[in-house]
């Protein structure tokens, strides 16, 4: 009789500490790690030889938004075909638990707008028939790919508890009681902490700030004071976007000081050019130690690239004029838009100091046509608005609206966002080893037609690694298994350790890395989504069940939902 259900041969294992990489056998039993070492033929059910390739820990994302993606995609495409192996969702304060039938219509479209999921795969895919955080993850349990567990989002508790007032006030001190309450039952269901965000960016359905943009300071710090009562959570915020005032520094002090937890935010953007602005929001994190709480800022592992487009609206929104012409239907948006009065309002009102951070984004000659839909536009995609604008003798600013319009509001732009220079690049790998920063800011599951950040895992461990050699491989790969699980105290995860769950990811150094972008319409009612394949990716192994093997999908659903408490320790354990 085998002594392993399996044993994987020869490998390079790198375990996750940061030690340097040996040569190993590992042996697997009842989806835990049994031995590591030299291991005799025929010891294993199954038997796999790696052939040197590098065996990890599976990467660990804690910022994530597959909360409704479960239920129509369980493996979690395609982070998992990058090599992640658990997940927490439920961040920026948007979760779809718990749960009202008021409620439902409201968080499916507000998700729609701030996070980029398709209102069409929301409504067809998701249930939307549970009330409790508990019977959410009841739900989801036994069908998952991967492990996951989620956050309880801000948002969600306010339109729970107040309705309609959720985006038009304070809450009163009985609603704050009752949002309290309603957190205190999700968390001891098992939530995995409490999430939050007052970002500009972030804008309902309406156009109207999401419910936890109005929320009070008291509010905020009321909610996260719950969570020191129940073993194993964690505090996600959004604070703002750009440079940190003194309250805002002060309030995420007294939110971590509350719930007794680190707090991390998203997301530092590191680039040469804004040195000044990464120092201010690190300051946070000096200050918060000189008064015993920790502030911890997310990262990317890459340049941050995306595309954008004028029907989700999602960014162009903070621009000061946008946000009611998005919130419009689609017919008066692009007739609004059409209007040369009002595009000169929106580029005089972008291009001002009310614009802030966001003026990058009113640089209209500056973006480049990702993807175009009609027989005028298809032959631009590739090329900047000003080539299109000096091709036509108009302007950018309508050359930039009149390709929109043309293509029903759906053409992708790639704005001429900095940081792929060799300065930024040693910056980024100096900022993801400060004990201030955390990797792992990917977004995976939102913005589905914007962003590519689903691919952070592969990106680190292939651009960054292999090609710029801005770190050594040990290294990497304890930015994104050891630390993020540490950070969230899952219990036995995040390393290669005996006794510990069999969570893995082998790999070829020589090619890991994320594979080309493109769009692929395999959400419900043929919805679309940006999507990349990984190189170099030859197996992941989740609680030590294999559910990818090269670039395909095992069908198997070894994954457990993570609750708190149960499947999570302090921070640091």
């Amino acid at each position: 009789m085998a002594s392993f259900d399996l044993v994987l041969r020869g490998a390079e294992v790198i375990d996750g500490t940061g030690a340097p990489r040996r040569r190993a056998d590992l042996g697997v039993r009842d989806g835990r790690i049994a031995a590591l070492g030299a291991i005799g033929r025929g010891e294993g059910a199954r038997e796999i030889d790696l052939d040197g390739r590098v065996l990890a820990p599976g990467f660990v994302d804690i910022h994530t938004h597959f909360d409704a993606q479960i239920f129509w995609d369980p493996a979690l495409t395609p982070a998992s075909l990058h090599g992640v192996t658990s997940v927490a969702g439920g961040n920026c304060g948007f979760t779809i638990a718990p749960l009202t039938p008021e409620a439902g219509p409201y968080l499916m479209r507000m998700l729609a707008r701030v996070e980029g999921m398709p209102l069409e795969a929301l409504e067809t895919g998701v249930p939307w028939n549970w009330r409790s955080f508990d019977e959410y993850l009841d739900r989801i349990e036994g069908r998952l790919g991967i492990n996951a567990g989620f956050l309880v989002g801000h948002s969600t508790l306010r339109r729970v508890v107040m309705g309609d007032a959720a985006t038009e006030r304070e809450a009163m001190p009985a609603e704050i009681d009752s949002m309290a309450r309603l957190l205190h039952e999700s968390l001891a269901a098992g939530g995995l902490g409490f999430s939050s965000s007052l970002a500009p960016t972030h804008n309902d359905a309406e156009g109207r700030p999401v419910p936890s943009r109005h929320a009070s300071r008291d509010e905020l710090v009321r909610l996260a004071s719950c969570l020191r009562d129940h073993e194993g959570t964690s505090l996600e915020f959004i604070p703002t976007v750009g440079m940190f005032d003194d309250s805002t520094i002060e309030l995420m002090i007294d939110m971590a000081l509350g719930a007794e937890r680190p707090l991390n935010w998203n997301v530092l953007g590191i680039s040469a050019t804004s040195r000044r602005t990464m120092d201010n929001q690190l300051m946070a994190s000096d200050r918060a130690a000189a008064r015993g709480a920790r502030i911890l800022a997310l990262a990317l592992p890459q340049q941050m690239t995306m595309r954008l487009n004028l029907e989700s609206g999602f960014i162009f929104d903070a621009l000061p004029g946008f946000a009611e012409i998005i919130a419009l239907p689609l017919a008066e948006r692009c007739r609004r838009l059409g209007d040369p009065a009002v595009r000169a309002d929106l580029d005089r009102r972008g291009n001002s100091p009310e614009a802030g951070l966001f003026r990058i984004f009113a640089n209209w000659g500056g973006f480049r046509i990702a993807e175009a839909f009609s027989e005028s536009t298809l032959p631009w995609r590739g090329h900047t608005v000003a080539e299109v604008a000096e091709s036509r003798g108009i302007s950018a600013l309508d050359a930039f609206f009149d390709l929109a319009i043309a293509d029903g509001l759906r053409t992708s732009f790639i704005p001429p966002l900095p940081g792929d220079d060799d300065e930024t690049w040693r910056l980024r790998a100096e900022m993801w080893q400060d004990p201030r920063v955390v990797v792992g800011a990917s977004d995976a599951g939102a913005h589905l037609d914007m962003i590519d950040t689903f691919a952070a895992t592969t990106s680190l461990l292939g651009p960054a690694v292999r090609e710029r050699e801005l770190l050594p491989l040990e290294t990497a790969v304890r930015l994104i298994t050891d630390i993020p699980a540490r950070l969230y105290g899952l219990r036995q995860r995040g390393r290669i350790e005996c006794g510990w769950h069999a969570d893995l990811v082998a790999f070829d150094p020589a090619t890991v890395g994320p594979g080309p972008v493109h769009t692929r319409r395999d959400l419900p009612q043929g919805a679309a989504r940006l999507y990349a394949e990984a190189n170099g990716i030859a197996h992941v192994f989740v609680n030590g069940v294999e559910t990818v093997r090269g670039r395909e999908l095992t069908g198997d659903l070894p994954g457990r939902v993570l609750r708190s408490g149960r499947d999570t320790g302090p921070s640091g354990c």
